[in-house]
């Protein structure tokens, strides 16, 4: 199983997502379904592209990290 690691970036307003297993994944999306939805087209892609790989399934686990600030009242 591919791990994909996705961070939310607060400035862009989208989840970027990288991966050590995945040569040269570097994508974004504005919604985790639309990340995961991307990642189904591009992964296939860069990895016949980048390792050679055709004609199978590639299974993926992302973990996701979001910062954020609880303010008191």
């Amino acid at each position: 199983m591919l791990e994909i690691h996705a961070q939310w970036d607060d400035e862009a307003h989208v989840w970027v997502a990288t991966s050590e297993d995945v040569p040269g994944l570097a994508t974004e999306a504005p919604s985790m379904s639309a990340l995961v939805e991307r990642l189904k087209i591009i992964i296939p892609e860069l990895m016949e592209m980048n390792r050679g790989i055709t004609g199978q399934a590639f299974p993926f686990h992302i973990t996701g990290e979001r910062s954020a600030v609880a303010q008191a009242a």
